[in-house]
Protein backbone atom coordinates (compact mmCIF):
# COMPACT_ATOMS: atom_id res chain seq x y z
CA UNK A 1 0.00 0.00 0.00
CA UNK A 2 1.30 3.44 -0.96
CA UNK A 3 2.02 5.81 1.91
CA UNK A 4 2.19 9.60 1.90
CA UNK A 5 4.98 11.31 3.81
CA UNK A 6 5.79 14.94 4.57
CA UNK A 7 9.33 16.20 4.30
CA UNK A 8 10.43 17.94 7.47
CA UNK A 9 12.04 20.42 5.07
CA UNK A 10 8.56 21.52 3.99
CA UNK A 11 7.92 22.95 7.46
CA UNK A 12 11.39 23.67 8.87
CA UNK A 13 13.76 26.00 7.04
CA UNK A 14 15.85 29.15 7.23
CA UNK A 15 12.92 31.57 7.89
CA UNK A 16 12.03 29.74 11.10
CA UNK A 17 15.63 29.20 12.14
CA UNK A 18 15.71 25.51 11.20
CA UNK A 19 14.20 24.98 14.63
CA UNK A 20 14.01 21.23 15.22
CA UNK A 21 11.58 21.81 18.10
CA UNK A 22 8.93 22.86 15.55
CA UNK A 23 8.51 19.16 14.82
CA UNK A 24 6.67 18.80 18.11
CA UNK A 25 4.07 21.27 16.86
CA UNK A 26 3.93 19.90 13.32
CA UNK A 27 3.52 16.18 13.85
CA UNK A 28 0.02 16.28 15.40
CA UNK A 29 -1.24 18.80 12.83
CA UNK A 30 -0.18 17.00 9.66
CA UNK A 31 -2.43 14.29 8.24
CA UNK A 32 0.28 12.17 6.65
CA UNK A 33 1.51 8.60 7.15
CA UNK A 34 4.99 9.54 8.31
CA UNK A 35 7.89 11.84 7.54
CA UNK A 36 10.97 12.12 5.37
CA UNK A 37 13.59 13.62 7.63
CA UNK A 38 15.60 16.36 5.95
CA UNK A 39 19.04 16.72 7.54
CA UNK A 40 20.56 20.23 7.66
CA UNK A 41 24.23 21.21 7.83
CA UNK A 42 23.58 23.37 10.90
CA UNK A 43 22.54 20.29 12.90
CA UNK A 44 25.86 18.39 12.87
CA UNK A 45 26.96 20.05 16.11
CA UNK A 46 23.77 18.92 17.89
CA UNK A 47 22.96 15.53 16.41
CA UNK A 48 21.98 14.02 19.77
CA UNK A 49 19.57 16.88 20.48
CA UNK A 50 18.04 16.56 17.01
CA UNK A 51 17.62 12.81 17.51
CA UNK A 52 16.06 13.24 20.94
CA UNK A 53 13.51 15.82 19.75
CA UNK A 54 12.53 13.86 16.63
CA UNK A 55 12.07 10.59 18.50
CA UNK A 56 10.12 12.32 21.26
CA UNK A 57 7.41 13.29 18.76
CA UNK A 58 6.53 9.64 18.28
CA UNK A 59 6.47 10.17 14.52
CA UNK A 60 7.77 7.59 12.05
CA UNK A 61 10.60 8.54 9.68
CA UNK A 62 10.68 5.80 7.02
CA UNK A 63 12.75 8.01 4.69
CA UNK A 64 15.86 10.04 5.49
CA UNK A 65 17.16 12.74 3.15
CA UNK A 66 20.96 12.88 3.31
CA UNK A 67 22.26 16.39 4.01
CA UNK A 68 23.04 18.16 0.74
CA UNK A 69 26.61 19.08 1.61
CA UNK A 70 27.51 15.44 0.97
CA UNK A 71 26.59 15.81 -2.70
CA UNK A 72 28.21 19.25 -2.87
CA UNK A 73 31.55 17.87 -1.68
CA UNK A 74 31.37 14.82 -3.91
CA UNK A 75 30.80 17.11 -6.89
CA UNK A 76 33.45 19.67 -5.98
CA UNK A 77 36.07 16.97 -5.34
CA UNK A 78 38.69 19.34 -3.95
CA UNK A 79 41.34 18.49 -1.38
CA UNK A 80 39.74 16.61 1.50
CA UNK A 81 36.22 16.74 0.01
CA UNK A 82 35.81 13.01 -0.51
CA UNK A 83 36.94 12.20 3.01
CA UNK A 84 34.60 14.81 4.48
CA UNK A 85 31.69 13.64 2.34
CA UNK A 86 32.16 10.08 3.63
CA UNK A 87 32.44 11.30 7.22
CA UNK A 88 29.20 13.27 6.93
CA UNK A 89 27.45 10.43 5.12
CA UNK A 90 28.32 8.10 7.99
CA UNK A 91 26.73 10.55 10.47
CA UNK A 92 23.59 10.70 8.31
CA UNK A 93 23.39 6.91 8.18
CA UNK A 94 23.76 6.59 11.94
CA UNK A 95 20.97 9.10 12.52
CA UNK A 96 18.75 7.41 9.92
CA UNK A 97 19.23 4.06 11.62
CA UNK A 98 18.40 5.59 15.02
CA UNK A 99 15.15 6.91 13.50
CA UNK A 100 14.25 3.49 12.14
CA UNK A 101 14.46 4.77 8.57
CA UNK A 102 14.66 2.25 5.74
CA UNK A 103 15.42 4.41 2.72
CA UNK A 104 17.98 7.15 2.08
CA UNK A 105 17.64 9.92 -0.51
CA UNK A 106 20.98 11.14 -1.89
CA UNK A 107 22.02 14.00 -4.16
CA UNK A 108 24.85 12.22 -5.97
CA UNK A 109 25.56 15.45 -7.82
CA UNK A 110 24.83 18.85 -6.28
CA UNK A 111 25.81 22.50 -5.87
CA UNK A 112 27.59 24.72 -8.37
CA UNK A 113 29.87 21.87 -9.49
CA UNK A 114 26.86 19.62 -9.99
CA UNK A 115 27.51 16.94 -12.63
CA UNK A 116 30.82 18.28 -13.97
CA UNK A 117 32.59 14.94 -13.34
CA UNK A 118 30.02 12.16 -13.20
CA UNK A 119 32.57 9.31 -13.53
CA UNK A 120 34.00 10.43 -10.18
CA UNK A 121 30.55 10.72 -8.61
CA UNK A 122 29.55 7.29 -9.88
CA UNK A 123 32.75 5.76 -8.57
CA UNK A 124 32.02 7.17 -5.12
CA UNK A 125 28.46 5.83 -5.27
CA UNK A 126 29.90 2.32 -4.85
CA UNK A 127 31.45 3.27 -1.50
CA UNK A 128 28.37 5.16 -0.32
CA UNK A 129 26.12 2.23 -1.17
CA UNK A 130 28.31 -0.17 0.81
CA UNK A 131 28.14 2.14 3.83
CA UNK A 132 24.35 2.43 3.54
CA UNK A 133 23.96 -1.33 3.28
CA UNK A 134 26.10 -1.81 6.39
CA UNK A 135 23.45 0.17 8.28
CA UNK A 136 20.59 -1.81 6.70
CA UNK A 137 19.55 1.18 4.56
CA UNK A 138 18.48 1.33 0.91
CA UNK A 139 20.35 4.13 -0.86
CA UNK A 140 18.39 5.91 -3.60
CA UNK A 141 19.84 8.47 -6.00
CA UNK A 142 17.57 11.44 -6.76
CA UNK A 143 17.18 13.04 -10.20
CA UNK A 144 18.27 16.48 -8.96
CA UNK A 145 18.83 19.36 -11.38
CA UNK A 146 22.06 19.57 -13.37
CA UNK A 147 24.01 22.44 -14.90
CA UNK A 148 26.13 20.40 -17.34
CA UNK A 149 23.94 17.62 -18.71
CA UNK A 150 20.53 16.43 -17.49
CA UNK A 151 19.34 14.13 -14.68
CA UNK A 152 17.53 11.54 -16.77
CA UNK A 153 20.65 10.85 -18.84
CA UNK A 154 22.48 10.21 -15.58
CA UNK A 155 19.73 7.88 -14.35
CA UNK A 156 19.99 5.87 -17.56
CA UNK A 157 23.78 5.64 -17.24
CA UNK A 158 23.55 4.68 -13.58
CA UNK A 159 20.97 1.97 -14.29
CA UNK A 160 23.24 0.50 -16.97
CA UNK A 161 26.34 0.65 -14.77
CA UNK A 162 24.72 -0.55 -11.53
CA UNK A 163 21.91 -3.09 -12.18
CA UNK A 164 20.75 -3.04 -8.54
CA UNK A 165 20.68 0.75 -8.09
CA UNK A 166 17.56 2.44 -6.72
CA UNK A 167 16.19 5.90 -7.48
CA UNK A 168 14.01 8.57 -5.90
CA UNK A 169 12.17 10.43 -8.67
CA UNK A 170 11.31 14.08 -8.07
CA UNK A 171 8.56 15.47 -10.30
CA UNK A 172 9.71 19.08 -9.94
CA UNK A 173 13.28 18.25 -10.93
CA UNK A 174 12.02 16.34 -13.97
CA UNK A 175 9.74 19.19 -15.06
CA UNK A 176 12.58 21.71 -14.64
CA UNK A 177 14.49 19.83 -17.35
CA UNK A 178 11.31 19.09 -19.40
CA UNK A 179 11.88 15.38 -18.77
CA UNK A 180 8.63 14.24 -17.19
CA UNK A 181 7.63 12.37 -20.36
CA UNK A 182 10.86 10.35 -20.30
CA UNK A 183 9.57 8.58 -17.21
CA UNK A 184 6.90 6.89 -19.36
CA UNK A 185 9.36 5.89 -22.06
CA UNK A 186 12.10 4.10 -20.11
CA UNK A 187 11.02 1.01 -18.19
CA UNK A 188 14.57 0.25 -17.04
CA UNK A 189 14.74 3.52 -15.13
CA UNK A 190 11.16 3.25 -13.89
CA UNK A 191 11.59 -0.20 -12.36
CA UNK A 192 14.42 1.15 -10.20
CA UNK A 193 12.29 3.94 -8.70
CA UNK A 194 11.59 3.09 -5.08
CA UNK A 195 10.20 6.47 -4.01
CA UNK A 196 8.62 9.63 -5.44
CA UNK A 197 8.89 13.26 -4.42
CA UNK A 198 5.56 14.77 -5.46
CA UNK A 199 6.23 18.46 -6.10
CA UNK A 200 5.10 20.96 -8.72
CA UNK A 201 7.19 23.38 -10.79
CA UNK A 202 5.93 26.63 -12.27
CA UNK A 203 8.79 27.76 -14.50
CA UNK A 204 9.91 27.12 -18.04
CA UNK A 205 12.78 24.88 -19.18
CA UNK A 206 15.73 25.29 -16.78
CA UNK A 207 14.38 28.52 -15.30
CA UNK A 208 16.84 28.89 -12.42
CA UNK A 209 14.94 31.91 -11.04
CA UNK A 210 11.82 29.79 -10.59
CA UNK A 211 13.02 26.80 -8.60
CA UNK A 212 10.56 27.09 -5.71
CA UNK A 213 9.01 23.77 -4.73
CA UNK A 214 5.24 24.09 -5.21
CA UNK A 215 2.15 22.19 -4.12
CA UNK A 216 0.25 20.02 -6.60
CA UNK A 217 -1.77 22.15 -9.02
CA UNK A 218 0.35 25.28 -8.56
CA UNK A 219 2.66 24.51 -11.48
CA UNK A 220 2.91 22.64 -14.77
CA UNK A 221 3.33 18.97 -13.88
CA UNK A 222 0.56 16.78 -15.31
CA UNK A 223 -0.26 14.80 -12.17
CA UNK A 224 -3.36 13.23 -13.73
CA UNK A 225 -1.14 11.49 -16.28
CA UNK A 226 1.56 10.66 -13.73
CA UNK A 227 -0.73 8.94 -11.24
CA UNK A 228 -2.64 7.14 -13.99
CA UNK A 229 0.67 5.73 -15.21
CA UNK A 230 1.78 4.73 -11.71
CA UNK A 231 -1.52 2.92 -11.17
CA UNK A 232 -1.23 1.20 -14.55
CA UNK A 233 2.31 0.03 -13.72
CA UNK A 234 1.35 -1.15 -10.25
CA UNK A 235 3.74 1.18 -8.44
CA UNK A 236 3.76 0.12 -4.79
CA UNK A 237 6.26 2.60 -3.33
CA UNK A 238 5.66 5.71 -1.26
CA UNK A 239 5.41 9.46 -1.87
CA UNK A 240 6.89 12.46 -0.10
CA UNK A 241 5.55 16.01 -0.33
CA UNK A 242 8.35 18.59 -0.14
CA UNK A 243 6.38 21.70 -1.16
CA UNK A 244 7.62 24.74 0.75
CA UNK A 245 4.90 25.46 3.32
CA UNK A 246 6.22 28.36 5.38
CA UNK A 247 6.29 32.06 4.57
CA UNK A 248 9.13 34.59 4.79
CA UNK A 249 8.53 34.80 8.53
CA UNK A 250 8.66 31.04 8.98
CA UNK A 251 4.93 30.66 9.68
CA UNK A 252 3.79 27.19 8.63
CA UNK A 253 0.76 26.63 6.37
CA UNK A 254 -0.61 23.32 7.65
CA UNK A 255 -3.81 23.58 5.60
CA UNK A 256 -2.00 23.60 2.26
CA UNK A 257 -0.01 20.52 3.20
CA UNK A 258 -3.08 18.62 4.37
CA UNK A 259 -4.93 19.53 1.17
CA UNK A 260 -2.02 18.19 -0.87
CA UNK A 261 -2.00 14.93 1.10
CA UNK A 262 -5.72 14.62 0.40
CA UNK A 263 -5.21 15.20 -3.33
CA UNK A 264 -2.64 12.43 -3.47
CA UNK A 265 -4.98 10.10 -1.59
CA UNK A 266 -7.60 10.84 -4.21
CA UNK A 267 -5.19 9.77 -6.93
CA UNK A 268 -4.06 6.51 -5.32
CA UNK A 269 -7.32 5.24 -3.81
Amino acid sequence: MNRIFCSTGAVIGRPNGRNIYLLEECVPKLECDGFEFMMYSTWYDKVEEVKEVALRTGASFPVFHVEKQVGDRISRNGEGDTEKALELFDINCRLAKAFGSKLLVLHLWSGLDSDKDMPHNMELYVTLNKIALSFGLVLTVENVVCNHMDPFTHLVTLSEKFPDISFTFDTKMAQFHSQTEKLYQNKEVFRRIKHFHINDYGGEYMDWSNLKTLHIGKGKVDFDKLFAYLKEQGYSGDFTVEATSFDENGVIDFDSLNRTFEKIRGYIK
